[in-house]
């Protein structure tokens, strides 16, 4: 079955050209012209993707994400915004964005983007458990022990990424690159205290986060004596 993709865009010209031209993709669109309406669509349907213009009329881009991740949906969502601040784009990823796209753009980039968020949800859709801490993608949500952990955006991202990757070596640029916007990146030291704090969170689980100099951080069932 083809995927379903949402767009919440109030340019006209704009909507109608990306709708054609992902409709010729084989993908199936719906689309909404303010935030009311598209978070109206939201909360009454389900989608694979959702492709989010910050500026919109009635309730802004970020209040119509915060709302669908207030209701626990997992739905990747990908931000589009003439707004290059960098201030703007960490508020959209703070609060549950999967990647963010700066108006003009290319529409090959935004369908390989579109394609990514949709393979990266799929990979995720199963639960993951190691060592006493559960990982649900579909719900955003993490225990440790049978206990929901309450995580920032950023420590959940960041425990997801070294559970999906659990028994790899995950680099300092892999994590910056997941947690971060295209063309930012996270200072060695700020990563150094994400994983310390994440490192707190999962404490008194059969579970080890390492760190390996030089490597990046392994994450991995605890050893029996």
């Amino acid at each position: 079955m083809n995927a379903r993709l949402f767009l919440a865009e109030d340019d006209v010209d704009l909507a109608q050209g990306l709708t054609s031209s992902l409709r010729q993709t084989g993908y199936a669109v719906d689309w909404a012209v303010n935030g009311d309406e598209a978070d109206r669509v939201l909360r009454e349907q389900a989608f694979d993707l959702v492709i989010l213009d910050l500026s919109l009329p009635g309730k802004g881009g970020l209040e119509v994400l915060s709302a669908l991740r207030g209701r626990k949906c997992a739905t990747p969502v990908l931000i589009l915004s003439a707004r290059d601040e960098l201030s703007d784009r960490v508020r959209g990823l703070d609060l549950g964005a999967d990647d963010y796209l700066t108006k003009p753009f290319e529409l090959d980039e935004l369908e390989a983007r579109a394609r990514a968020l949709l393979r990266r949800s799929q990979a995720r859709s199963a639960h993951v458990e190691i060592g006493g801490v559960t990982l649900d993608p579909a719900a955003r949500c993490v225990s440790a022990n049978g206990v929901a952990l309450e995580l920032t955006a950023r420590e959940y991202a960041l425990l997801e990424l070294l559970m999906l990757s659990a028994g790899q070596v995950v680099s300092k640029s892999q994590i910056s690159e997941r947690l971060c916007a295209p063309g930012e990146e996270m200072s060695a030291g700020a990563i150094e205290t994400l994983v310390h704090r994440v490192r707190r969170r999962i404490e008194g689980c059969p579970v080890d986060l390492r760190t390996l100099r030089g490597f990046g951080y392994l994450l991995e069932a605890a050893r029996l004596a």
